[in-house]
């Protein structure tokens, strides 16, 4: 079960609304969404969220690019919600890095179930783009709220409901929990 939501920063404090993100396919859409919601170009934050498995924050400050932090890139790749955040960038890959695989292959007769002790501790082919690449834990920018006045700390230490705590930290969850 997925819940998003749009926050908007505006001059009389935080307005929520929920989103669909059905027809939303790439971070570009979902950045524009999110522009929209706030035609002052103020601050919209973008919060995702799956069960107690992973949350993502996309902020986006006008017209510069969006700032993403994602809790577990790992749980959030096997999301169609989550595949939208986790760009090659955010994950430290160069764009055409997938179309290389089988360049990165390492075909040296242990294919067939052998095992080779060099490769076989670190996943061998792991850093190819392949989705192995995709690390257990957070990525992206965990200072994104910082000046809203929740921390790094707090950022990374959140489970759970972390949609509802990122809105309480932010003084949110009132117009939040309409949406919700």
């Amino acid at each position: 079960m997925y819940f998003a939501a749009l926050l908007a920063r505006t001059e009389d404090g935080w307005e929520a609304s929920d989103t669909e993100l059905d027809d939303v396919e790439t971070l570009s859409d979902l950045a524009d969404l999110a522009r929209e919601a706030s035609p002052d170009e103020d601050t919209v934050l973008v919060l995702i969220e799956q069960e107690d498995a992973w949350f993502g924050v996309v902020r986006v400050d006008g017209e510069e690019d969006p700032r993403i932090y994602v809790s577990d890139a790992a749980a959030a790749a096997r999301s169609s919600y989550g595949e939208i955040l986790l760009t090659d960038e955010l994950l430290g890959r160069d764009p055409g890095d997938d179309g290389d695989d089988l360049e990165a292959l390492d075909l040296d007769g242990t294919e067939d179930g052998e095992s080779d002790d060099e490769d076989g501790a670190d996943g061998g082919t792991a850093s190819a783009g392949s989705g192995d690449a995709v690390p257990h834990g957070p990525v992206g920018d965990p200072e994104v709220l910082d000046d809203l006045g929740v921390s790094e700390k707090e950022l990374r230490s959140m489970s759970g409901d972390a949609v509802g705590e990122i809105a309480e930290a932010l003084g949110a969850s009132e117009v939040l929990e309409t949406v919700r």
